[in-house]
C-alpha cells in the first residue's frame, strides 16, 4: 500500500481528497499547513507527496514540493488544485499538476501512474 502526504488547509478539500485516496487503496497522512507538511515529511518516508498551491501562502505548496524534493528516497509530488486553463497565477511548467476532476477514476489513475513512474525511476537508479 502506497503511503501518500496531502497537504491542504481547506477542510472541507483535505477529507475529501484524504477519503477518496484511502477508498483507492492508499496510506493517506494528511497535513493542514506547510509547516506541517515539512514536519511529516521529516519524520515519515512517502511515495507521492500532493500539496494545495496556495495554502498560508501564494507559493506554500511548492516549498512543500520542494522540501519533499530534497529528501533521499524522491517521492513522487504534485500540486492539487482548482486552477483551470486560463486563470491566472498558473503553475510552472516542470511542477505536475493535478486538476481536481470530477472523474475520480481519472484522478486516481493520475495517482497510480506518478506512484508507477517514481518507483520505475527508482529501479532504474543504480545502486551506491
Amino acid at each position: 500500500m502506497a503511503r501518500v502526504l496531502l497537504a491542504d488547509d481547506n477542510p472541507t478539500s483535505r477529507l475529501t481528497l484524504q477519503t477518496v485516496l484511502e477508498a483507492g487503496g492508499y496510506r493517506v497522512d494528511s497535513a493542514a499547513s506547510a509547516a506541517e507538511a515539512v514536519g511529516l515529511l521529516d519524520q515519515a518516508e512517502y511515495q507521492l507527496v500532493l500539496s494545495e498551491l496556495a495554502m498560508e501562502s501564494p507559493e506554500a505548496g511548492l516549498k512543500v514540493l520542494a522540501h519533499a524534493r530534497m529528501k533521499d528516497y524522491r517521492p513522487a509530488t504534485a500540486l492539487v488544485t482548482a486552477w483551470h486553463a486560463g486563470a491566472e497565477n498558473k503553475p510552472s511548467q516542470d511542477t505536475d499538476v493535478l486538476i481536481e476532476p470530477e472523474d475520480l477514476p481519472e484522478l486516481l489513475g493520475k495517482i497510480a501512474m506518478l506512484i508507477s513512474t517514481r518507483a520505475s525511476r527508482r529501479a532504474a537508479r543504480p545502486v551506491r
